[in-house]
């Protein structure tokens, strides 16, 4: 198995076994559409107005639930300054652990925001866009993630921190999934929301190894 192979197994074998793999975020979605018809009322037509629009929002708000794990408990070990001494570039590195972090937590939220849209209402002809609006949006999220969960290295309450950094930089693909769903659901052109939700992930994914790998740099100095 490659070096990098390796890592990305790491990553996720630590998802799981100390972080819960995604069985919190999903127990979090859970609640989400548990509560909701409880907090507004279960009346149909309305439940299924706001239903791919709460999906969507509760998978943003999942997924922060795990990244003040993302690169503290290696900081915290001392693991981390083995990874930068490693052959692998950092930015490698971080591109493998944003990845172990999408496969143990974006990819089962994916899986559930159809089945979580549809428990409230939403029209089952979008279950396949919310699932891809789901998979595109859980990359974003990692990435930017990572980037907010790098930047609160050392910090005192870094979770608070990690979380004050990545918010706004949710709301693109917030805007743009549910932009893209809802004109979906209206029979409204809606691959020009899709396309900016693409461009945002392919840009976290890009720019975002080498943002964190600048920030682990910069808190072990």
């Amino acid at each position: 198995m490659s070096r990098l192979g390796a890592l990305l197994g790491r990553e996720i074998a630590l998802a799981w076994g100390k972080g819960g793999g995604p069985l919190v975020t999903l127990g979090f979605y859970a609640g989400v559409a548990t509560f909701l018809p409880l907090a507004i009322g279960p009346e149909p037509t309305r439940l299924a107005a706001i239903a791919p629009g709460a999906a969507w929002v509760a998978l943003a708000l999942a997924s922060l639930l795990s990244l003040d794990r993302l690169f503290e408990r290696d900081y915290e070990d001392g693991a981390l300054d083995l990874l930068i001494l490693s052959p692998i570039p950092l930015e490698l590195t971080c591109l493998a652990k944003c990845a172990g972090q999408w496969l143990a937590t974006g990819a089962p939220l994916a899986l559930a925001a159809p089945v979580a849209a549809i428990a409230l209402g939403a029209n089952p002809e979008l279950a396949p866009l919310i699932f891809a609006c789901a998979l595109l949006g859980g990359v974003a999220f990692a990435f930017i993630g990572g980037i907010g969960a790098a930047l609160s290295l050392g910090a005192r309450r870094g979770g608070l921190l990690t979380a004050v950094i990545v918010l706004p930089l949710f709301v693109p693909p917030v805007i743009f999934g549910g932009g893209a769903l809802d004109a979906f659901s209206t029979g409204l052109p809606w691959k020009g929301g899709f396309a900016f939700l693409g461009a945002y992930a392919a840009a976290a994914l890009a720019l975002g190894p080498v943002a964190m790998a600048a920030a682990c740099r910069n808190a072990l100095s």
